[in-house]
């Protein structure tokens, strides 16, 4: 069964198209400046040469258009026909309380994810552009939409109320919802493989570390916790986004540069973390090659160590044992000094890492010394494949 695997952005789009009889990557692509001057394709089928497709893409349509015609071309296509795609995997950011897992797409669906752009309105609008152009492309194919938040869904009321009147949740769903679930689901899944333990017996602290980050205390294989909130801004200190603030400072900024809302979102999601507090980059492997020379480059490094330091510790304390920690994506796969520099700063709660074991980059591995009190694992994640796997357990029933 082939499966194509869709992430939309709101001028750009992400694909796979997948073999899940081998879990196999056939062909894969990202649509860039959609809708803006310049749009690209770049496409690869395995074993054949990428190649890029300059062309207008007004919308995501026009992309999508662009997207199975790659997929099918003689040339330097994948697959003979659109016949060969058995079913397409969306993934949604924002699933609100409407969905604890992932479901087949029909209006009532639609409905729901339409009803949570107020809360993630720079996120869903491109997940709905991307189901409403392939359910017009590929109409007798079954889409299904995978939630970035559904995983979150078992977190207790306790984990998920703010501190605000009650009445704002009840009239506007403000609450913990969490993020990266996909992404939480996956390493999860891989970690109870290598502990080998049923998932639902696992008890670990999952790290998502990248441009986006976020840590989730898993309880007997769901989430009970999680570092991201209302929006992805919540938590750690990321890549352009503050992570967690005094929220005084918000109108006291707002009053004092004299910043409407939609002005002071964009500095908090985009201007802020360690670009801003650097003023070199996002990029944590520029900050790292930045920081011997350069102060506030070593010190958004510090200050990104010690709030993932400090969500680590707060999971233990929340957890009644752990079995394992996680460190997974962009940072949490690639970097073998943050990795380091985070597990020295928790020696105190045994934890210990062998340097030896820590000397890689993207592959799966115990990094943990013999006698750390925990497993430490790094898990490359895959977002794409758990989305396909989802897709595949629901259209097969």
């Amino acid at each position: 069964m082939n499966i194509l695997v869709i992430n939309c952005g709101s001028s750009s789009l992400k694909y796979q198209l997948i073999d899940m009889a081998k879990e196999e990557v056939l062909a894969k692509g990202l649509v860039e400046r959609i809708g803006i001057e310049g749009s690209v394709i770049k496409h690869e089928t395995m074993g054949k040469e990428e190649v890029k497709i300059q062309e207008e893409m007004k919308d995501h349509k026009r992309a999508l258009e662009l997207v199975l015609s790659s997929l099918t071309n003689k040339d330097y296509g994948a697959v003979e026909s659109l016949d060969a795609i058995d079913a397409v995997g969306h993934r949604v950011v924002h699933g609100g309380e409407a969905f604890a897992d992932s479901v087949i797409i029909n209006d009532e669906v639609m409905k729901a994810i339409n009803d949570n752009v107020e809360i993630a309105p720079l996120h869903n609008p491109p997940n709905i552009m991307g189901i409403e152009a392939c359910s017009e492309l590929m109409k007798d194919v079954p889409q299904v939409a995978v939630f970035d938040t559904a995983f979150h869904q078992t977190m207790p009321e306790k984990n998920y109320i703010y501190g605000l009147p009650y009445e704002y949740y009840e009239k506007y769903k403000v609450r913990r919802y969490g993020f990266h679930g996909t992404s939480h689901k996956y390493v999860t899944e891989k970690a109870a493989e290598l502990l080998n333990k049923p998932v639902n017996e696992v008890n670990l602290i999952t790290c998502h570390l990248g441009n986006g980050s976020s840590i989730t205390a898993v309880e007997n294989g769901k989430s009970m916790d999680s570092s991201m909130g209302f929006t992805p801004l919540e938590g750690l200190v990321m890549g352009t986004r503050t992570g967690n603030l005094d929220p005084a400072i918000i109108t006291f900024l707002m009053e004092k540069e004299n910043l409407n809302p939609e002005e002071m979102s964009n500095l908090m999601n985009k201007k802020s973390g360690v670009l801003g507090i650097s003023g070199v980059s996002s990029d944590f492997r520029d900050l790292e090659d930045a920081a011997k020379d350069n102060h506030r480059a070593q010190l958004a490094l510090d200050i990104f160590e010690s709030n993932v330091r400090k969500f680590i510790g707060a999971y233990f304390a929340t957890l009644d044992h752990v079995d394992a920690i996680v460190f997974t994506a962009g940072v949490g796969e690639n970097s073998i000094s943050m990795r380091a520099s985070i597990v020295e700063g928790l020696k105190n709660l045994g934890l210990k890492i062998d340097d030896k074991r820590n000397d890689i980059r993207g592959k799966a591995q115990e990094i943990s010394a013999g006698d750390s009190s925990v497993k430490i694992f790094v898990i490359p994640t895959n977002e794409e494949l758990m989305i396909a796997k989802e897709t595949l357990a629901l259209t097969q029933k």
